[in-house]
């Protein structure tokens, strides 16, 4: 258990920070979900415009520090990757 006043205030912050993360978290995982279902039904259209608006959310969830760099160009990649593949 913390001691000193800002040791507590730490653990306050802390559990708010977490909480806004979290969300970002589930919003960058909602943008990929949304191109994998246009992927699995086939329409490039859809996929390539979900593709689109997932990109920069993913990307601004490093600049948040919520994920590694690398981690989201991998997750680009492979998406984009998946689309092109659709015929």
């Amino acid at each position: 258990m913390a001691n000193s006043t800002q040791a507590k205030k730490r653990i306050r912050r802390n559990d708010r920070r977490a909480l806004v993360n979290k969300a970002r978290v589930s919003r960058i995982r909602t943008f990929i979900r949304k191109v994998e279902e246009a992927i699995n039904n086939g329409d490039k259209t859809v996929a390539a415009d979900a593709l689109k608006t997932a990109q920069p959310e993913i990307m601004r969830g490093v600049t948040r520090g919520v994920m590694h760099k690398k981690t989201a160009s991998r997750k680009v990649s492979r998406l984009a990757k998946r689309v092109k593949a659709i015929a």
